[in-house]
C-alpha cells in the first residue's frame, strides 16, 4: 500500500549517543499513510532507540523528523500521544486486577464536566467500548467488565492494542484520533493462530489509514504482513524495500552486514567437530546427565525435548519472547512444568546462570566473598577468614579484577560481575551448569574469557546448556545447537552445520 504519497513519517539523520557509545548514526526512515512498516535489526543495532526517540522518551542528538509535514519533536510521551504516536510495548503493561474497560481508560479518565476530579465512568467506558470495537472482530468479544487477569495471552495483546489507540485519541464517531501505531514484537508471545488474528486486526486498522511501524525479528510475519521494511545495523540504514520482492537470505545478509563463511574459526583448531547424529554423544564420548522429554511450561516453552551428555555445550537459539530462560527455568527446577518429564543423573545437581545478574544473579551491595558463599548447601555458620579465603581462592582462579574478597560486586565491571557468578557455580561443584546470556553487557575481552572458561568447564566433563543472542558465539562454542522457535524446541544439529545466518533464519522464520 506504500506508494508514491508523501510519506506521514519522515525521518532524516538522527543520531543519538549514550556517552561515547554512538548507537544512532544518522539514520532515516520514511513511512508511508496507511501501510504497516517493519523495523529490523540485531539486537543493539538502533530499533529501541529510534523508536525511543519517535515516542517522545528520548531526544536525538541530531537529525530532523516529519509528521504529516509539519516538524515533529515530541518532549514526552504524552507529547507523542497529543501528536498521535502511540505504543503497543512488548512487554504487558496491564493491571490483571482491573477490568478491560479500566486498563483501557488508565491514565487518560475523563473527568466530569460539572464536577472537574471526580472521574466521568459512562464517558470512559464509552471511549472504551469504541477502543475494543476497533481491535475485535464482533461484540461481546471483549466484555468490559472482565477481569484481565482472566483473560488468555492473546486477548490481553488485543487490550494493549486498544488502549494505545484510545491514549492516542478516539473522535465522537468512534473514528482513529492515533496516526502512528508502534507494534514492538507483538507477536513473541503468541501461537500462530492468535498471531494471525492480531495482524487481521492490524490489516483492518491499516485500511481505515494508521500507519503501523512493526518491530519484529520474525521475518516470516514481515514478507506476510508490511508493505515496506527497513534494516538498522550498527545505528545506520543498511538496507530497505518491499519485502515481498526480496529473498529472505538477503534481508538476513543485510542485518548481519558481514562475511559469514569460516565463523567457526575461532574455535580452537584441533577441537573436533560434534556428530551428526543430534542426540549422539559428543567427541571422546559423554554418558546422559539430562534428558528432557515433551517438556512444557506454564507459558513457555509449548514443547522442549532435549539430551545433554556430559562434556559438551549444548545451544539455544531463539528469538526474545521464544522462551529460552523459561526453558532453563524449568529444568532448573525453578518453575513449574505443565507437562512432559526431566530425568536428571547428575549426582553434583544443576545450576543455574542467570540473565539478570543485577536482580538476580547477583547481591550488588553485598562482598565478593558473601555472594560466593551464597549457597543453600553451604554451612550455616562460618568464619570470616573462611570466607574471605575461600573468595580469595575464586579470584585468583578466573581472573577478577577487584580490590579483594571483601570488595561490593556492584562496584565491579559487568564481565568481573560475571565471574563472580561463575565462581559460586564452580564452588559447588555442579555437575549440569544451565548458563543464561553469559556475556550481556560486557566487554570484548571479558566476553572472551567467559566463552573460553565454558569451553574448558566442558573439556574437564560439565554438561552445558548455553543461551545467548549473539548467534556467532554460539556457532563458536557449542558442539550442538537447536532452535526454540514460537516455544518449541526443534531438534539439535551439530554446530558445525549452522552458520549465523541460517540460525537467524531458522529462528525468524
Amino acid at each position: 500500500m506504500a506508494g508514491a504519497r508523501a510519506p506521514l513519517l519522515e525521518v532524516t539523520g538522527l543520531a543519538k549517543a549514550f556517552g561515547p557509545n554512538a548507537v544512532l548514526r544518522g539514520a532515516s526512515l520514511r513511512i508511508a499513510p496507511g501501510s504497516v512498516h517493519a523495523l529490523l535489526g540485531e539486537n543493539g543495532a538502533g530499533k529501541s532507540t529510534l523508536t525511543r526517540i519517535l515516542l517522545g522518551m528520548e531526544r536525538a542528538d541530531a537529525g530532523a523528523m516529519l509528521l504529516g509535514g509539519a516538524r515533529y519533536a515530541p518532549a514526552s510521551a504524552e507529547g507523542a500521544r497529543r501528536a498521535g504516536v502511540v505504543l503497543v510495548p512488548q512487554e504487558r503493561t496491564l493491571c490483571a486486577h482491573l477490568t478491560v474497560a479500566d486498563n483501557v481508560m488508565l491514565g487518560i479518565e475523563p473527568t466530569a464536566r460539572a464536577r472537574p476530579g471526580i472521574r466521568d465512568r459512562e464517558r470512559a467506558r464509552a471511549v472504551a467500548r469504541r477502543a475494543i470495537a476497533l481491535v475485535t472482530d464482533g461484540p461481546g468479544r471483549l466484555p468490559l467488565d472482565a477481569a484481565v487477569g482472566e483473560l488468555g495471552v492473546a486477548d490481553r495483546q488485543l487490550v494493549e492494542l486498544a488502549r494505545a489507540l484510545a491514549q492516542g485519541g478516539l473522535r465522537e464517531d468512534g473514528r482513529l484520533a492515533a496516526r502512528l501505531l508502534v507494534l514492538d514484537e507483538p507477536t513473541s508471545s503468541l501461537g500462530h493462530d492468535d498471531a494471525a488474528r492480531l495482524f487481521d486486526r492490524v490489516r483492518t486498522l491499516r485500511d481505515a489509514g494508521l500507519s503501523v511501524l512493526l518491530v519484529t525479528h520474525f521475518l516470516s510475519d514481515v514478507r506476510a504482513h508490511a508493505d515496506r521494511y527497513t534494516v538498522l545495523r550498527d545505528g545506520r540504514v543498511a538496507g530497505e524495500g518491499d519485502p515481498r520482492e526480496i529473498e529472505p537470505e538477503q534481508i538476513v545478509r543485510e542485518m548481519l552486514g558481514r562475511a559469514l563463511e569460516g565463523a567457526r574459526a575461532t574455535r580452537a583448531p584441533d577441537a573436533p567437530d560434534a556428530p551428526d547424529a543430534p542426540d549422539a554423544a559428543p567427541p571422546g564420548g559423554g554418558e546422559v546427565v539430562l534428558d528432557a522429554r515433551d517438556v512444557a511450561g506454564v507459558k513457555r516453552p509449548q514443547r522442549a525435548s532435549l539430551t545433554l551428555r556430559r562434556g559438551e555445550i549444548l545451544g539455544i537459539a531463539g528469538l526474545v519472547g521464544s522462551g529460552r530462560t523459561e526453558l532453563l527455568r524449568v529444568l532448573a527446577g525453578l518453575d513449574p512444568k505443565r507437562g512432559g518429564a526431566v530425568t536428571l543423573r547428575a549426582r553434583r545437581g544443576v545450576g543455574l546462570l542467570s540473565e539478570d545478574r543485577g536482580g538476580e544473579g547477583l547481591m550488588l551491595g553485598r562482598s565478593i566473598a558473601e555472594n560466593v558463599w551464597l549457597s543453600p548447601r553451604a554451612p550455616r555458620l562460618a568464619a570470616p577468614g573462611s570466607l574471605l579465603a575461600e573468595a580469595a581462592r575464586w579470584i585468583d582462579e578466573l581472573a577478577i579484577r577487584a580490590a579483594g574478597p571483601d570488595q561490593r560486586v556492584g562496584e565491579l565491571s559487568g564481565g568481573n560481575q560475571q565471574k563472580v557468578q561463575i565462581a559460586r557455580l564452580l564452588r559447588e561443584d555442579f555437575d549440569v551448569l544451565l548458563v543464561d546470556e553469559p556475556t550481556r553487557g560486557i566487554d570484548v575481552a571479558s566476553k572472551a574469557q567467559v566463552l573460553s572458561l565454558l569451553r574448558d568447564l566442558a573439556a574437564s566433563g560439565k554438561a552445558i546448556v548455553l543461551v545467548s543472542s549473539q548467534l556467532d558465539e554460539l556457532v563458536t562454542t557449542c558442539d550442538r545447537i537447536a532452535v526454540l522457535r514460537r516455544g518449541v524446541l526443534e531438534p539439535p544439529r551439530p554446530a558445525s552445520s549452522w552458520t549465523e545466518a541460517s540460525l537467524l533464519l531458522e529462528a525468524s522464520s
